[in-house]
């Protein structure tokens, strides 16, 4: 994405704001509730920003929320793009490359997830140890931008160590049941067949969605430091005998969303 677009945008937010936030947040499908813990915030809607990529997906607000969580500041995607939006991989990502230019040097991106480790069940939540992005466009296709990272960033440690230790740290001190796993990205919309995901588990994937991947590679071209969180509102196609839809997603986040809001907001303040 060229810079002129990039520039454009941030203008757009920096006329509104102008803080240097702490921690970036992208929160995913039914986890948006987060973003109404912020203190002293300032909305602005994907709409309202000059070549941002609007949400169209039910339970995304679609809008940047910024302010403090204690005594850090935090900007927040209450709501992502998708690619199965019809956006480019290069737009998807176009949130997660703003909230760095505005200054956040960490990251932590959570989503709704299918659950593919047989031991896991709805309503667990599991940090992201790494990734699977074989199955989705990188984002980093085209021509590089040095001015935002390297032509060949590496991926050996997308979820920083010390980060994936602070959620624990955070889970542990508030008796939060917390997984570990691999997260794999598929492109959607269409939820996976039971073959799929059988192939998936023989990859060593532990849970299944339809964002983030792209939005960690990203960061980390960028120099970011990454943690992740899935919340498992499901076992996936084959595990699962029932039919897979979106209500069954928002209806799990959902009761699991004082649990989540604990452990994100902990987590914040122990940076």
């Amino acid at each position: 994405m060229g810079q002129s677009i990039l520039q454009t945008a941030y203008g757009s937010i920096k006329e509104k704001v102008n803080i240097k936030p702490d921690i970036a947040l992208v929160l995913g499908s039914g986890l948006g509730g987060f973003a109404d813990k912020i203190e002293d915030k300032v909305c602005i809607p994907y709409s309202d920003i000059t070549g941002f990529p609007v949400s169209t997906v039910a339970g995304h607000a679609g809008m940047f929320v910024i302010g403090h969580v204690g005594d850090k500041n935090v900007i927040a995607m209450q709501g992502r793009v998708h690619y199965y939006e019809g956006y480019s991989m290069e737009q998807v990502v176009m949130p997660i490359r703003l909230m760095h230019m505005l200054g956040a040097d960490n990251i932590l991106l959570t989503n709704a997830a299918g659950g593919i480790n047989e031991s896991f069940k709805p309503g667990d939540l599991m940090i992201i140890d790494d990734q699977i992005t074989s199955f989705v466009p990188s984002p980093l296709i085209g021509p590089n931008d040095d001015s935002l990272g390297t032509r060949f960033p590496d991926m050996s440690q997308v979820y920083n160590r010390e980060l994936i230790d602070k959620i624990k740290n955070v889970a542990d001190k508030n008796n939060i049941d917390i997984r570990h796993g691999v997260y794999l990205q598929t492109t959607g919309p269409s939820y996976e067949t039971p073959a799929e995901i059988r192939m998936f588990r023989t990859l060593g994937a532990d849970a299944v969605g339809m964002s983030t991947t792209c939005e960690a590679m990203a960061a980390v071209h960028m120099g970011m430091r990454v943690a992740g969180v899935s919340c498992i509102t499901n076992m996936a196609a084959g595990i699962s005998k029932a039919p897979l839809n979106h209500k069954e997603v928002s209806e799990t986040a959902n009761k699991i969303a004082k649990e989540f809001e604990l452990l994100v907001r902990e987590f914040i303040l122990s940076l």
